[in-house]
């Protein structure tokens, strides 16, 4: 019986708060999502339905088929279960792997003990079935094992994705302070934005709000910018799966030949990166780059969209005093310019975004790093409708 075309549970996860975004990313690929949870959700498939899954979704971390659930109260216990999955059918041999682990149990306190209790179970499977010895490391460049342990429940997975997706790996150049691909893409999925009016970003930084924005338009995946998957170090690998897969890639790519990505940025050097991961990405030419402080940017009068920001909130970059100059100009600039625009911006400072001055229609949570942060959303009109009233956030 071949896990490649065996349905089991798969469990995809992401970054705390992405959750919502991701479930509608699978439900889209049309996959029954069994469960959401907080950073995740499970689902069934084989593992060919996981390279899917690794090619298509931007709010993904990793994608974990289940070999089987178990009960464990001690590190016996996982090692004798993995002792008895036959590895010597899963991992090459001579092959090379790793073991991650998300462990929660009082006789853990170092997961790191736990990963060695399943790579020993498994190396010692090997020599006792084969007479061999795999190797191992903690660089996710092979295939992958993953422990699942929570109090007395324990769970097998191999990882088919090795290292995160959230990564998607056309940004070279990332800048200060980089917003991960993951997050801006949900941030993104998250406003109201239709794929086809204009986008306005400034304060870009390395690109990375554009840059999602261009390829969600153009449903560009993250497929297409990596190489190297864990799925592709299991035994009986077959890369005309793969092919397949990344063939749809390209055909489902779709134009839009009269969006608007205007990105801007008063940094030359972190325009030059902007430009250069776009670049990377394949979608420079729909983005409209520009030197110049984030109040001279241009924003489109016809087909209005969504002005999307990300300024400093204090906590890495900026003084506090300046900063809330820098917020009460956000608001001045989204009034008089952005009438008839869905304002966004994204903070991980709450008191800095009272001096924007308007009442936030949305507030919507996300988790950049162990920042706890809010996108907030203003419905921006035109003309005697703008609303310009200090609210609560």
């Amino acid at each position: 019986m071949s896990f490649y075309t065996t349905p089991a549970p798969v469990i995809v996860t992401c970054h705390k708060r992405l959750a919502p975004y991701l479930e509608q990313e699978v439900k889209d690929l049309g996959f029954d999502v069994e469960e959401a949870f907080i950073t995740g959700i499970r689902t069934k498939g084989t593992i060919n339905d996981c390279i899917r899954l690794n090619l298509n979704l931007y709010c993904a971390s990793q994608v974990l088929y289940s070999l089987g659930s178990f009960k464990a109260d001690h590190p016996d216990d996982v090692y004798k279960h993995f002792s008895n999955i036959a590895w010597e059918d899963i991992l090459p041999d001579p092959g090379y792997f790793s073991v991650t682990s998300n462990v929660q149990h009082p006789s853990i306190n170092n997961s790191m003990f736990a990963n060695l209790r399943v790579k020993d179970a498994i190396v010692d499977r090997f020599r006792e079935k084969k007479g061999t010895r795999p190797s191992t490391g903690s660089e996710l460049t092979g295939a992958v094992v993953h422990l699942f342990w929570k109090n007395e429940y324990a769970e097998a997975f191999i990882d088919t994705s090795g290292d995160s997706l959230a990564r998607h790996g056309y940004r070279k150049i990332p800048g200060r302070a980089p917003m991960l691909e993951a997050l801006a893409a949900a941030t993104i999925l998250a406003s109201r934005w239709n794929k086809t009016s204009s986008f306005v970003n400034p304060m870009c930084g390395s690109g990375t709000l554009a840059i999602e924005a261009a390829l969600i338009a153009t449903n560009s995946r993250p497929g297409l910018f990596r190489d190297n998957y864990a799925f592709m170090h299991l035994l009986g690998y077959d890369q005309e799966v793969y092919y397949a897969e990344q063939d749809k890639l390209e055909e489902q790519i779709i134009a839009i030949p009269d969006l608007k990505i205007i990105a801007t940025d008063y940094s030359n050097v972190a325009i030059a990166n902007a430009r250069k991961n776009a670049i990377a990405a394949g979608v420079a030419d729909m983005i409209e780059f520009e030197v110049c402080d984030f109040a001279d940017t241009l924003v489109p009068q016809i087909n209005k969209g969504v002005f999307f920001i990300n300024p400093e909130y204090g906590d890495r970059l900026g003084e506090i005093g300046e900063l809330e100059e820098t917020y009460a100009r956000i608001g001045d600039f989204m009034k008089q310019k952005c009438g008839g625009y869905y304002g966004y911006v994204f903070t991980g400072n709450l008191d800095l975004a009272k001096k924007i001055g308007l009442k936030a229609k949305r507030r919507i949570e996300f988790y950049t790093s162990k920042i706890d942060c809010r996108l907030l959303e203003y419905e921006l009109y035109e003309g005697t409708r703008r609303e310009i009233v200090v609210g609560p956030f």
